[in-house]
This record gives structure tokens, C-alpha cells and sequence, in this order.
């Protein structure tokens, strides 16, 4: 099932909800997908959203702005993980209850850390394809990712003119048939501050692929977190998501409360 969300800003935002037999007594689940990606495709596709309705759980994702079928504007004022996760507490308004679960990757796990940090209501956090620039830079980590970079490689005319570090999101934006003027607005925007990990105090999964190079170190992020797990899994940002394991690890963690 579909729906929308209206932002305090004037966007409207689709998010997505699935649920089968389930429990009551199980707080909702929230996903939040990564950048240049969308909720179906982070989420149902590699089979997290399966994994967790066979346990009874509610899930709700949501695109968050500028991605898949949410408002994409091309001003640079609408984006940044901060405004994402105030629309991420909209969402849990919309839920209507007192406690929820929320599962973020990359760009989403940034959001989610900030969310969390701020509404009592999340009470169990998966942090997903973020590492210790998550501590060392306050989120992504822009030393493997130049936000400049980034954006030339969206805006030019032709992959092909795309800086060659970072043509691989130009490749990944033309396939998912993103809005690329609407991500570069989100790269220029992206979270530089420090993350407020010290506010974290719920039970945290740090969750990421051996091999992603925007998840390094990821023992740096978790001993940032006050009791955090860590869990290693084979692949890099792309395909760490498509591990068998990746969904198995979520809908366990979030299954212990």
C-alpha cells in the first residue's frame, strides 16, 4: 500500500507500507533507504521487508525526498539529512504510536541517527553502509565521496564528462532513472556536522559490507554508540544490501524487542 506526506515545507512524500498477520504488540518498523536509491529498491527487493512481515511486523518506508516517487526539487534549501529526518518524524506521527523500530543505510542511516537522537518514540536503531566517517566527518564519508565531485559527475552533459571517482553514481542515478538534478541538490546539501552519537542510548546494529569503502572501520561508529553491535558482512555498498545475510541480521536485531 501507498500514501502520501505532506512536509512542513510543502513537499509531498510517498512512502510505502506492508504488513501480513501482524502482531500488535510488535512495534512498526521505519526504512530508510540510501542516496540515489529508493524504498522499494533498498528495501523490498533484497528481501528485508519479507524478512520482516513473516515476523509480524508492520513496515513502513519512506522516499525521502528528492528520490523515487516523493517531490524531487532542484533547490539545494529542501535537502539535507536534518530536514529528512524531521519528515522521518512526520512519518511516525502518521504511525500513531509510541514506539517504533527504524532501520537506515547509508544516506538513511545518517537520517536515522539523527532522528533517533531526537524522538524518545525510536527504540531500536539499525545504522546500515556507514562507518567511522559517520564519526570522523558527521556522516557519509565526503573523503571518499567529494560532494563536488559527486555533483559534476550528476550534472554533466554526458557520463562519459563525468569525474571518473565518482562516475559510478552518475551510472547508478541513469539506471534507477533518478532525477540527477535533484540528488546533486542533496549531495551540495549533505550532512557535514557532527553527528550527536552521544544521545544515542537504545540498542544499536552497526551494519555493513567488508569491502565498502564508505563504510570503513565501521568498530569506530559502533564504540562511538553506547553498547552498539557490529556485524560484518561480505560484499561493498552495493552489494552488502544483497547478502543473504543482510536482511537475515536486520529482522533479528529488531526482532529482540
Amino acid at each position: 500500500m501507498t500514501a502520501e506526506l505532506r512536509t512542513h515545507d510543502g513537499l509531498t512524500l510517498r512512502y510505502w507500507s506492508w504488513s501480513r498477520n501482524p502482531d500488535p504488540a510488535l512495534p512498526p518498523v521505519v526504512l530508510l533507504h540510501g542516496f540515489a536509491a529508493h524504498a522499494r529498491l533498498n528495501w523490498e527487493g533484497p528481501g528485508v521487508v519479507e524478512a520482516l512481515v513473516a515476523r509480524g511486523r508492520r513496515v513502513y518506508a519512506l522516499d525521502a525526498r528528492g528520490h523515487g516517487e516523493s517531490d524531487r526539487p532542484h533547490d539545494e534549501a529542501y535537502y539535507g539529512e536534518a530536514l529528512m529526518a524531521r519528515d522521518v518524524r512526520l512519518l511516525i506521527d502518521r504511525v500513531g504510536e509510541d514506539r517504533v523500530h527504524v532501520a537506515g543505510y547509508s544516506m538513511g542511516a545518517v537520517v536515522a541517527v539523527l532522528a533517533a537522537a531526537e524522538d524518545k518514540r525510536i527504540s531500536r536503531l539499525v545504522a546500515g553502509g556507514i562507518g567511522a566517517g559517520a564519526v570522523e566527518v558527521g556522516g557519509l564519508d565526503t573523503r571518499v565521496m567529494p560532494p563536488e565531485l559527486v555533483s559534476a559527475a550528476l550534472t554533466a552533459e554526458d557520463a562519459a564528462d563525468a569525474p571518473e571517482r565518482t562516475r559510478a553514481f552518475r551510472v547508478l542515478a541513469d539506471t534507477a532513472g533518478c532525477d540527477r538534478l535533484a540528488l546533486a541538490a542533496q549531495i551540495r546539501s549533505v550532512h557535514r556536522d557532527a553527528l550527536p552519537l552521544d544521545r544515542i542510548v537504545i540498542p544499536t546494529l552497526v551494519l555493513a559490507g567488508g569491502s565498502d569503502p564508505l563504510a570503513t572501520r565501521p568498530q569506530v561508529l559502533a564504540s562511538a554508540i553506547a553498547g552498539a553491535e557490529l556485524r560484518v558482512l561480505p560484499g561493498d555498498h552495493l552489494t552488502a544490501v544483497r547478502d543473504p545475510g543482510f536482511a537475515g541480521a536486520v529482522a533479528e536485531f529488531l526482532a529482540r524487542d
